[in-house]
């Protein structure tokens, strides 16, 4: 019997070490007793442990028992313009509810248990080593609950919420249309005003994820809203109402997406005609909303991704160490072992990067919470919501690109590491890998991820340009060759700074206005900030826009681990394996900057 939580030396050492319990708790648990029946900071964190190995043991049984099954079946089929699930996907659901996992996060109020977030993201990486598509499906009951929480009334709360926690409803996020993927700023769905204050809604999207879940969170222009993002408006919609004493269906899935991986998740077209819905927010502020979830949605893309390597590099070892070739076990094989080492330290790395981040991520998202509910916060609640944001907003696009990008590579190598049982359906390395492909599209794509990443970059250094150069200065590894506490934060200033000095080589290189420097009226160009952002210029520096970003997902991952090297001196060997695993990257990336 495996246990996802408990057969993990790794996860034990990051559940104690790597997570600010001290900050979370208060936020969730401000005083004791609580009414929960919490007398102090160690039941809390017992009875959150408690949950962790439970979800550890359902994903570990369970729902990786069936993941196969899954695969080969699909979510199921459409019928009437209605999702029908499958054996497969009903019995895992009928898990669920039984285990009363929708609700781990969930207000007590509506019937939660009202865990810290993270607890829920822990059991969602669990699922996803399990299966992928069973995690992918019950993420869409946790995520539309937040929502509703979130952004809607008091009415729609009261209404929706426990009947998602009872598993009777889930829900979607429908942004993309035909020709409007990347380009969310195109929609041309279309929401009428009515007398009653409700929408009628126009038109369809597709490649929607739990389309047939029961509502759907919908962006959609109002007639003579203006064009692009700032037109957008977000709606509410149900699947099933009743209008003048009828229950009606309000809108249909036109059919259930045969795709090349996660078959056992439904991905729809959905069809809208005059499909009645309520604003959520103000008119035109819908893709503001939006972006809470989307972000939301590529921090749990990142969990996917932990869970994936681990099911795929775990898969490999156990092969590897029942497999014999030339009379010696595989891992007696140099280059076999020195391979899978590198595997498994890189899933090991991104791991305690992605840990770091729900650790900010969670407490982001419950001060958000706060905020939005009129919570007057203290100066400490202040100050931590600032430091979290600053955290989370920085590596959202950097860990959705980061583990996409890691998993469908390394699933690619789970294949070869089982030579040709890899490509043997009875096996499961081809699955892992089918699977990873989704991580890489769905919530923005690589390219998107690494626009966004450079762009926030650039707007940190042209808001305070004085500032980054300073800081370049003062990460000089001479500067800092006495102010290192340790070897690794030593090994870790000096290759930031390399990044900083060759980022600023490249910032030269492509954005420097044309300036007569001997002209004093010129030389002022050099140092206005809107001279350098030229769009002819940032087009060329728009070419290294992923360089960039994997560079600063290196960085970001090093920063962790050499975090964790100050809280424990054993993990200075991780710290030291990513980074010899990592320097040849920096040096290709440099020698790329260099030479385009």
């Amino acid at each position: 019997m495996a246990n996802f939580y408990t057969d993990s030396s790794e996860w034990k050492w990051l559940f104690d070490n790597a997570i600010d319990w001290d900050k979370i708790i208060s936020l969730y648990y401000p005083t004791f007793p609580t009414e929960d029946g919490f007398n102090n900071k160690e039941e809390v964190l017992q009875f959150i442990e408690e949950m962790i190995t439970a979800t550890g043991e359902w994903a570990g049984t369970s729902v990786a028992g069936r993941a196969r099954q899954l695969d080969h079946e699909g979510a199921g089929t459409v019928k009437d313009g209605r999702t029908i699930p499958g054996p497969g996907l009903t019995e895992f659901y009928n898990e669920a509810k039984e285990l009363a996992v929708i609700g781990v996060s969930a207000d007590t109020k509506f019937g939660g248990m009202g865990a810290p977030v993270i607890t829920n993201l822990i059991g969602f990486t669990q699922l996803n080593r399990a299966c992928l598509s069973s995690a992918t499906q019950l993420g869409f009951y946790t995520s539309i609950i937040d929502m509703i929480e979130r952004f809607c009334d008091e009415e729609d709360q009261k209404r929706l919420i426990p009947q998602i926690i009872a598993g009777d409803l889930s829900g979607s996020m429908c942004l993309t249309e035909p020709g409007a993927g990347s380009d969310v700023g195109s929609v041309k769905t279309t929401a009428t005003p009515q007398d009653d204050g409700t929408y009628l809604l126009n038109g369809s999207k597709i490649f929607i994820t739990n389309g047939g879940g029961g509502l759907g969170f919908v962006l959609a222009r109002i007639k003579g809203a203006p064009e692009g993002l700032n037109g957008i408006s977000l709606f509410l919609c149900e699947q099933d109402l009743e209008k003048d004493g009828e229950k009606i269906q309000n809108y249909q899935i036109a059919k259930n997406e045969e795709k090349m991986g996660l078959h056992g998740s439904f991905t729809c077209e959905v069809v809208y005609e005059n499909s009645i819905a309520k604003l959520v927010g103000k008119e035109h502020k819908g893709f503001q909303l939006m972006l809470h979830l989307m972000n939301e949605a590529r921090i749990a893309v990142g969990l996917q991704c932990v869970g994936g390597l681990e099911a795929t590099l775990g898969y490999a070892r156990k092969y590897a160490e029942e497999r014999s070739q030339f009379g010696k076990n595989l891992l007696e094989l140099p280059l076999y072992a020195r391979n899978l080492q590198d595997w498994e330290t890189e899933r090991d790395a991104f791991r305690a990067l992605m840990v770091d981040t729900i650790s900010y991520f969670d407490q982001y998202q419950k001060i958000d919470m706060m905020k939005r509910h009129g919570e007057k916060l203290s100066d400490e609640q202040v100050a931590m919501f600032d430091e979290a944001k600053k955290w989370v907003r920085r590596r959202t696009p950097l860990v959705k690109m980061y583990g996409a990008e890691t998993f469908t590579h390394l699933s690619q190598r789970g294949i070869q590491a089982l030579g040709g049982y890899g490509f043997i359906e009875e096996y499961d390395a081809s699955r892992f890998h089918r699977d990873s492909f989704a991580t890489l599209l769905y919530e923005g794509t690589t390219q998107i991820q690494a626009l966004m990443a450079m762009k926030d970059l650039m707007k940190f250094i042209m808001r305070r340009p004085s500032k980054y150069f300073t800081g370049l200065v003062n990460a000089n590894p001479l500067a800092n060759f006495f102010g290192a506490s340790s070897e690794s934060e030593s090994k870790f200033n000096s290759t930031q700074y390399e990044f900083k000095k060759n980022f600023v080589k490249l910032l030269i290189k492509t954005l420097k206005p044309e300036t007569n420097m001997d002209n004093p009226a010129e030389l002022m160009k050099f140092f206005d900030a809107k001279q350098w952002l030229k769009e002819e210029n940032v087009m060329k520096l728009m070419i290294h826009a992923e360089t960039i970003a994997n560079a600063l997902a290196y960085i970001e991952t090093l920063r962790v681990l050499q975090k964790h090297v100050n809280i424990d001196s054993s993990r200075k060997d991780l710290f030291d394996r990513y980074s010899k695993l990592v320097a040849p990257r920096f040096a290709g990336i440099y020698e790329d900057w260099k030479n385009h």
